[in-house]
C-alpha cells in the first residue's frame, strides 16, 4: 500500500481520500473513524462493557489510581492509564486540562477566569471543571482565542 502526504495552503479544506478495491474491509472504516475523530475507548459499569465514542466523552479522570470516563449521564471505569488516554486523544478535541484530567472542548458552555491564573469551565451538562494555569494556554487554543 502507498501513502501520500500533501501540503496544502491553510485556506485550503483538508481532505482523505481512500482508494480501495474493498470499501467494506475492517481498514478502511478504522482510517474513516480516525479521520473523523469517531475514535472508540470501552469503558466499564459493573460488569459490562460499552464501546464509548471519544465525542461522547465529557472528560476523563483518574482518581485514586483509578481512571473514568464521563459522559452526558453515565460514569464509566476505564482499564487505560492517563497518558495512553492521552496519546488515544492526539488530534481530538480532548487535551490534558490537569494534573489528573483531560477534557473534552466540544463540552465546553463558557469559561470564566478563576483565582491565581486558572480557570473554571461550564460543561454543557452543567458540571464545572477547574483548568490549571499551565494548561489555560491549551485551553485558549481549542477555543480558537
Amino acid at each position: 500500500m502507498r501513502v501520500t502526504v500533501e501540503r496544502i495552503e491553510p485556506k485550503d479544506e483538508e481532505e482523505l481520500i481512500v482508494r480501495c478495491y474493498d470499501p467494506g474491509a475492517a481498514w478502511v472504516s478504522s482510517v474513516t473513524e480516525a479521520a473523523s475523530g469517531q475514535r472508540t475507548i470501552c469503558g466499564w459499569q459493573e460488569d459490562t462493557m460499552h464501546r464509548l465514542r471519544l465525542s461522547e466523552i465529557f472528560y476523563f479522570e483518574v482518581v485514586d489510581d483509578r481512571s473514568f470516563l464521563y459522559t452526558q449521564a453515565a460514569v464509566f471505569e476505564a482499564k487505560e492509564k492517563l497518558y495512553a488516554f492521552e496519546q488515544l486523544c492526539a488530534g481530538s478535541t480532548l487535551f490534558r486540562c490537569s494534573k489528573s484530567m483531560i477534557l473534552n472542548a466540544e463540552k465546553i458552555d463558557y469559561v470564566c477566569p478563576s483565582l491565581s491564573g486558572r480557570f473554571e469551565a461550564v460543561l454543557s451538562n452543567g458540571e464545572k471543571v477547574v483548568v490549571s494555569r499551565k494548561y489555560v494556554a491549551d485551553l485558549k487554543r481549542m477555543l480558537g482565542v
